[in-house]
């Protein structure tokens, strides 16, 4: 069933009033018709399975039949705090990670970042871009929420942000120990709070890397081969996801 996120303004009883770009959506793209059924999420982990009443001009009007929890959420909330590649780059990494379950995702800016954000007006209108992507994403993939994108911070700034987490680790190329690694990630799939640094085209400079593991993060090994940036963090939350599925 086609999904649409909701707000608790839309819900009275058994009725949701679907409003804005849905309302297009439904009627002319996806050419739904009375009766027909779709689900409804609070974009909290909840579901409201309905039908719809009826197709007005402006608004849907939604019959609740059923409320359900989505079922598709990982028990751990995992932040993504990724070095900005280039921005088709970028666009690939949210679109994915909301697919493997990433709870939300912080770009931070590294020393060797090739994309430069300085102009607020351009960081704004990036953050609303990829925030669509993150959307559209957790839509097609069924997620019971929309995962926050962040507006890009500095390196030290995602650090403080990783100290309100209970668990973070650093993919890291010169790392080793494949057996100490298959630990800390196991480790980690405990933990209700998880936060996941990749660096961006070129990785982590040493010096970020030792300020990562003085702030108390895990420094891991994906294997013998370098991945890239795109690759990195999707290989770790992959991993993840497999060993939470429930």
């Amino acid at each position: 069933m086609y999904r649409f996120y909701i707000s608790e303004e839309q819900l009275s009883e058994n009725e949701i009033t679907i409003v804005g770009g849905d309302v297009n959506h439904i009627r002319n793209v996806l050419r739904l018709e009375e009766g027909d059924w779709v689900v409804a999420c609070n974009g909290r982990g909840r579901d409201y399975v309905s039908r719809i009443y009826a197709l007005e001009k402006d608004q849907v009007i939604l019959h609740v039949e059923k409320v359900q929890e989505t079922g598709t959420e990982l028990n751990t909330k995992i932040t993504l705090f990724q070095g900005i590649p280039k921005k088709e780059k970028m666009e690939f990494i949210i679109q994915k990670a909301v697919e493997l379950g990433v709870y939300e995702i912080v770009p931070v800016m590294t020393k060797r970042c090739v994309v430069k954000l300085t102009d607020e007006k351009k960081v704004h209108k990036r953050q609303e871009r990829w925030q669509a992507i993150a959307e559209a994403a957790a839509k097609q993939c069924d997620r019971g929420i929309i995962p926050n994108i962040h507006e890009p911070v500095s390196i030290e700034e995602a650090f403080d942000m990783a100290r309100g987490l209970e668990y973070n680790m650093i993919p890291y190329e010169l790392q080793d120990g494949i057996d100490h690694s298959r630990e800390v990630v196991a480790h980690a799939c405990k933990q209700g709070t998880v936060g996941i640094f990749i660096g961006p085209e070129g990785g982590f400079e040493e010096m970020e890397v030792e300020r990562a593991v003085a702030c108390g993060m895990e420094p891991v090994t994906l294997g013998k081969r370098i991945l890239r940036t795109e690759t990195a963090g999707m290989a770790l939350l992959a991993i993840m996801m497999f060993q939470m599925q429930q």
